[in-house]
């Protein structure tokens, strides 16, 4: 069989979850799945991609944004729900792919998914440590955010989170869940707070424009590179605001529901999967996007959103200083500290998962995915990924690539998606604990929903994307190919 077109089964990715030293301890419940896609969602998203968005994309209307991510999460999550409770094993999206559309398309969107978490964990962990330097400063306390090693420059506080968290990992999942559990639910209060106090500065004339009206990018900014592939591809001039920059914006929003498919990522080690992946997936994504709503109809209600515009780096707080709030902005400064942390350790676990998966299966070395005899987590593995981590966040200015974050998730939910009809045609007589409706209607809906809003990224995030494919097609070509366990003879076709 050709290794575009060879599958595992899903018997044998059952089987490798149960072998030992390659194998992970069930642990999690509902609630920690919960309070997961929670802990990774509510974060930097809600704290400033949203402001961004409605200063520059959509105004007032950003609030229609979140729903439509949330939509397009949603429908995706349908997907993931049916195949985690299906194959509870790690690896999500790439496991899924590889029991149902071949090898090939799962290396591609195995290696999508480390360039989702890695660029994301490595961006939330340098805004960790900007937002550090604000609460020192918050608190009058000249702190350096640099030191310097030789010609080098480092930023120690991106180092600091990602090894507390690495350390937590190592020790297990568990107690790492239950860290989590604790910051969450004081970064949820805290969106509460901003909805609450934020609500009295509303005013409803804010509002107006709910849509603002298409407006042209002066000359002078207009780049090819900063505009949208559809808009680039139908020959039309760059513009913000109107039904293209809602769209837009609702692809940059996206960037809020990331955390959904890392969760995902840890059905190894899910107590009772076929009941409790879904469970969790869809209670945390119910709960954010209220949160996500209200915030930004809050949001938008309190100052015009050219103001927010007019602001170098707008976010939540910048609201809060607009109307005189200066003590709520200080208060919102340290909840975002809080609320990046968990990212952080939620992207970190994903990582590492994925990457576990794939080395298990040999398209990594699979010396990669051994876990300690002990705790039964893949400790090496964990300690590479945040070193590697922390030296991104540390030592480059990652944030350029924000939006690799946002195609990196989109396309793996395009193929997760395509793929529910195909796994149900593959296993016609498996039983499927939770199945996604109206199959294969609503499976292709969603895979066009994900796939138009990586259309709306901007041209270069997609030259970005296509180089990185390039980069992880060598990869498997002249390694992943001729080491996999299918291509050895080690697994199960």
């Amino acid at each position: 069989m050709s290794f575009m077109t060879r599958t595992k089964s899903i018997e044998a990715s059952l089987a490798d979850a149960e072998s030992r030293h390659h194998s992970l301890k069930r642990t999690l419940g509902p609630w920690d799945l919960a309070i997961m896609g929670v802990a990774v969602a509510v974060g930097a998203g809600i704290f400033s991609v949203g402001a961004k968005a409605a200063a520059n994309y959509a105004g007032p209307a950003i609030s229609i944004g979140f729903v439509i991510a949330a939509i397009t999460c949603g429908l995706a999550m349908m997907a993931y729900a049916e195949f985690a409770s299906t194959v509870p094993v790690a690896g999500s999206a790439y496991t899924f792919t590889y029991a149902t559309l071949g090898e090939f398309l799962a290396w591609i969107i195995g290696w999508d998914l480390i360039l989702e978490t890695l660029t994301a964990a490595a961006v939330i962990a340098k805004y960790w440590g900007i937002y550090l330097q604000e609460v020192f400063a918050i608190g009058g306390l000249d702190v350096p955010a640099t030191f310097d090693v030789g010609p080098v420059s480092v930023t120690w506080g991106p180092f600091f989170i990602v090894a507390v968290f690495t350390t937590l990992l190592v020790l297990g999942t568990k107690l790492s869940a239950r860290v989590s559990a604790v910051f969450t639910v004081l970064k949820v209060a805290t969106v509460v707070f901003v909805i609450v106090v934020g609500a009295f500065y509303v005013r409803a004339s804010n509002y107006t424009p709910f849509l603002p009206p298409t407006t042209p990018v002066a000359e002078a900014d207009a780049t090819v590179w900063h505009q949208s592939l559809v808009e680039f591809l139908a020959g039309a001039p760059q513009t913000t605001y109107g039904i293209f920059g809602l769209l837009a914006g609702a692809s940059l929003v996206f960037f809020a529901f990331i955390g959904f498919d890392v969760v995902a990522t840890s059905a190894e080690e899910v107590r009772n999967p076929h009941r409790n992946l879904p469970l969790g997936i869809f209670a945390g994504l119910g709960l954010v996007t209220i949160l996500y709503v209200a915030t930004s109809v809050v949001l938008t209600g309190m100052v015009p959103y050219t103001e927010l515009a007019a602001s170098e780096n707008p976010s939540l707080a910048t609201a809060f200083t607009l109307v005189g709030a200066d003590w709520a902005a200080q208060v919102i400064s340290l909840s975002i500290l809080l609320g990046l942390t968990t990212v952080i350790m939620v992207l970190l676990l994903g990582l590492t998962r994925v990457v576990f998966s794939m080395s298990r299966d040999g398209l990594f070395p699979r010396r990669w995915s051994l876990t300690s005899d002990r705790r039964k987590t893949p400790m090496r593995l964990q300690i590479a990924v945040g070193i590697v981590v922390a030296v991104l966040a540390g030592l480059t200015d990652v944030g350029v690539l924000e939006e690799m974050i946002n195609i990196g998730t989109l396309s793996a939910f395009v193929l997760v998606s395509i793929a529910v009809p195909v796994l149900r045609k593959r296993y016609p007589d498996r039983k499927i604990a939770y199945r996604m409706p109206w199959s294969p209607v609503l499976p292709i809906i969603s895979a066009l929903a994900c796939f138009w809003l990586m259309l709306n990224l901007t041209t270069l995030t997609w030259v970005r994307f296509a180089v990185w494919l390039l980069i992880g097609v060598t990869i498997y070509l002249t390694y992943g190919r001729r080491h996999s366990r299918l291509a050895t003879g080690e697994g199960s076709d």
